[in-house]
């Protein structure tokens, strides 16, 4: 029998806040102590229950393995990690906007009927003649 605290459901989204402080840590491969320092730290921020415990989600322990990799593998300082977070995190944001943007822009060619990509057209200019 598979052990289900390791393979989180692939009916629940992967942003959705599930797991208690002791599950995320020992699915990170941490001391639940560390996830509260990196909680304060906001390397890694998780979901709140009403009653303002912490709740984990599949992404949230990627990055919590991301975090111990970049730490211990790579020797870089939390201060460090933190600002790769928000750098990819900006980066994942400007890429959903120039898809977003892309898609607006062939919706709007479409409705033109203008085709995108490189030009065939020949343009030829030609000066008028100077007055007197």
């Amino acid at each position: 029998m598979a052990d289900r605290r390791r393979t989180p459901s692939s009916d629940v989204p992967e942003d959705a806040p599930v797991f208690v402080i002791s599950v995320a840590a020992e699915l990170a491969g941490m001391h639940a102590q560390t996830l509260r320092q990196y909680d304060r730290l906001g390397l890694v921020t998780p979901g709140r229950t009403g009653g303002g415990g912490r709740r984990y989600s599949a992404r949230d322990v990627a990055l919590l393995r991301e975090v111990q990799r970049l730490s211990q593998l790579e020797g870089v300082n939390l201060a460090g990690i933190k600002r790769i977070i928000e750098l990819e995190s900006q980066v994942d944001a400007l890429r959903a906007k120039v898809a977003e943007l892309a898609a607006e822009l062939d919706h709007a060619q479409a409705e033109l009927g203008v085709r995108r990509g490189p030009s065939t057209a020949l343009v030829v200019w030609q000066p008028q003649a100077r007055r007197r």
